[in-house]
């Protein structure tokens, strides 16, 4: 019994150096045949979406003193052969001279702009047009079921003064220069993966260098008249009890119920903010992109929300805080786009309110004027307050000097 314990105890012993090495190879394959290089284990391993480690490859370099003449058979120049360059270009450890000063010049290729090329072709295009498509679609089944929202009674044919100048100025410059934004956007967006084929390359790329210079140049009105707008109209926007009665009778769209309100609804309200806080997230994005590489914002913003743990609540991992410069750039890309497309979609829902669906809204920004009977079925608070003033200054006007 024991000579048969010892025989077993000693084919385990034997066994075992023989599966740590099995062990050791599948964790760590023997690059020796191949030089340091790759191997079928490694591009199955890849291809089971199983971890590689990638160090193996980043320090492969050629070894110049070791190489072979380049007049010699199958000689090297350099010592290094493409595929070391090549991965030397990918992991940024490659001698590259470029003329500008600036380090990050020298990366020519950034291996994590797959994912970035992949989103902006595929999801982004897919849900940010579907978004605008479904939208329009409700808007059309809105208005079949709904119709217009008449003014009950009539237009009484007197108007009073609901926008200023200056106002509807801001206005237009802010919904003009959206309306290029988009559409320029929209164009660079999809140029080169459906425009390009229809098109020709020749015409995709003189309509996008177009679509550019627009884009960088009205950006700047837009971002003015973004400031303007909230300093004019921020007081107006700021939420009351008013806003309960709004919102529980529906802002009078659904029913036959107006509710009271002062200058601006809890609608225009949401419209306000809406515009407001995506409008100046889409400048910041998109003067990152007009000055590459000068504002760094997710490496900084994904920071935050690792500490406060944000990312865990919604049950997603740590998300990267270590970016170069390219990744910040495609983060800020994705996100511009992203805003723009969800602006877009609530400004279709605002000019149909202010064009067919509500008569005599489209008075208030044409020519500053509404009509009376329009002012009390919407702002009967406001146009009680504008009637109050006019009837004080009137009276203030007409007292006998003592």
């Amino acid at each position: 019994m024991f000579r048969l314990f010892s025989a077993f105890a000693l084919l385990i012993a034997l066994a075992l150096p023989s599966v740590a090495q099995q062990a050791d190879s599948t964790t760590t394959p023997d690059r020796s045949a191949t030089g340091g290089a790759q191997t079928l284990e490694d591009i199955l391993a890849r291809q089971r979406g199983d971890s590689v480690d990638e160090a193996f490859r980043r320090d492969a370099t050629g070894d110049p003193e070791s190489a072979a003449g380049i007049a010699n058979q199958l000689g090297t120049l350099g010592g290094a052969s493409d595929p070391e360059l090549w991965r030397a270009l990918r992991y940024g450890t490659a001698d590259v001279t470029v003329s500008t000063a600036d380090v990050r010049g020298r990366v020519l290729i950034q291996d994590g702009g797959m994912w970035w090329l992949n989103v902006r072709e595929g999801p982004l295009i897919t849900y940010g047009i579907g978004l605008l498509a479904i939208t329009l679609v409700l808007l059309a089944v809105f208005y079949l079921l709904r119709g217009k929202i008449r003014v009950e009674g009539g237009l009484k044919g007197r108007t009073i003064e609901r926008f200023k100048f200056l106002e509807r100025m801001a206005h237009w410059t802010l919904a003009g220069s959206f309306i290029l934004l988009g559409i320029t956007g929209i164009l660079v967006l999809i140029g080169r993966k459906f425009l390009a084929p229809t098109f020709g390359l020749e015409a995709n790329a003189t309509l996008l260098m177009l679509s550019k210079f627009i884009h960088n140049n009205v950006s700047w009105a837009f971002m003015l008249a973004l400031i303007v707008v909230f300093f004019m109209w921020v007081w107006h926007n700021i939420p009351d009890r008013t806003d309960l009665v709004w919102i529980a009778q529906a802002g009078g769209i659904v029913g036959s119920k107006h509710p009271p309100a002062k200058k601006f609804n809890f609608g225009q309200k949401i419209i306000f903010w809406s515009v407001i806080v995506l409008g100046a997230s889409a400048s910041i994005s998109g003067l990152s992109l007009l000055f590459p590489y000068e504002i760094t914002l997710f490496a900084k913003t994904f920071s935050l929300l690792n500490d406060w743990g944000l990312t865990g609540l919604v049950g997603l991992d740590a998300l990267p805080t270590q970016m170069s410069p390219q990744e910040e750039m495609q983060y800020a890309q994705l996100w511009h786009a992203i805003v723009g497309f969800v602006m877009m979609a609530i400004i279709l829902a605002h000019i149909y309110i202010g064009s067919v669906g509500m008569e005599g809204a489209y008075d208030a920004m044409s020519d500053g004027g509404v009509d009376e009977a329009w002012a009390e079925q919407h702002h009967s608070i406001w146009l009680e307050e504008v009637k109050a003033k006019q009837a004080t200054s009137q009276n203030s006007s007409t007292t006998p000097a003592e």
